[in-house]
């Protein structure tokens, strides 16, 4: 069990070389600090689940320096929240959202950054990729319910004790790289009541535990209410699990089958957030679009 949990880990955690295909991907101004932009507030906090039993993990939230308690905040949650929520990492996505939040490109929305939960007693010393024993593929992989109710049963409630939160589902939106991108397209699929908007970073729709499922159940099963942005590169994963890029495409080509609202970026990079990284504020702009429209209904 433990020599599977490891293999788990190595295929679907982001490896430490960069292609020189991903060279071409720069981050632009959006992700950056810039003058006169409020800057949002990041705490860190730790949860031991009951939904996960044996696991504790880190999570961060983002409170946008507009909130105000006023009304209820949208929310986005996202997976591997250290990759996420470094400021000076691939995504710098507390940067990018106190950007677009300041530009009215994306509404008032609290970031919640969560970890893959550790089945041990202790929280390893730093965040990151590496640490084990974690229970990420086991949370992330499997196509099931869990999750969903993980977050919806524990962790939004927490969160919520210290902020107004919505539980509008077209005001929230998940996000997740590799495993955590197919993790918050199953959050929202099973739980459209909750979730609407996905973005998912060099998916893993393939068969570590069923993912490559997905495809054919999109296009046999009823049309959901979601909106979902893909993002992958030709240079992705090929293994035993299956073809990262091929398994991408199978994505898209079945949502646009079955008439999604759906953007689907194919690019030419590896398994890392370079690129995902460097299109993130346009990636925002499009899954939050017609957030006012929305609110004025």
């Amino acid at each position: 069990m433990r020599t599977m949990m490891i293999l788990m880990w190595s295929v679907c955690a982001w490896p430490a070389v960069v292609r020189a295909d991903d060279s071409q991907y720069q981050l632009g101004p959006d992700s950056m600090v810039k003058p006169g932009v409020p800057q949002g507030e990041v705490t860190e906090h730790v949860w031991r689940s009951k939904i996960f039993p044996g696991t504790i993990r880190r999570y961060s939230v983002y409170v946008p320096a507009q909130y105000d308690g006023s009304a209820p905040a949208a929310v986005m949650v996202f997976q591997d929240g250290h990759a996420y929520v470094d400021p000076q990492g691939q995504f710098r996505a507390t940067t990018v959202m106190d950007n677009l939040i300041h530009e009215g490109a994306m509404p008032i929305t609290i970031g919640i950054f969560i970890d893959p939960g550790h089945l041990s007693k202790d929280l390893p010393e730093k965040r990151g990729w590496r640490p084990t024993p974690a229970n990420r593929s086991f949370e992330y992989d499997t196509l099931s319910d869990q999750y969903a109710r993980f977050l919806l049963e524990e962790i939004l409630p927490e969160v919520g004790q210290q902020y107004r939160l919505t539980d509008d589902p077209e005001m929230r939106a998940i996000c997740g790289i590799s495993s955590g991108g197919i993790c918050a397209f199953t959050v929202a699929w099973e739980r459209p009541d909750a979730f609407r908007k996905v973005l998912s970073h060099v998916g893993s729709f393939v068969n570590i535990r069923g993912g490559h499922n997905y495809p054919p159940m999109i296009r046999k099963g009823e049309k959901k209410p979601l909106r979902v942005f893909l993002q992958d590169g030709k240079n992705d994963l090929d293994n035993i699990h299956g073809n990262w890029p091929l398994a991408n495409q199978q994505m898209a080509a079945a949502l646009k089958f079955k008439g999604y609202d759906y953007q689907f970026v194919f690019g030419e990079g590896g398994h890392n957030g370079i690129h995902g990284g460097a299109i993130l504020p346009d990636s925002l702009r499009w899954l939050w679009r017609d957030w006012q429209d929305h609110q004025a209904q």
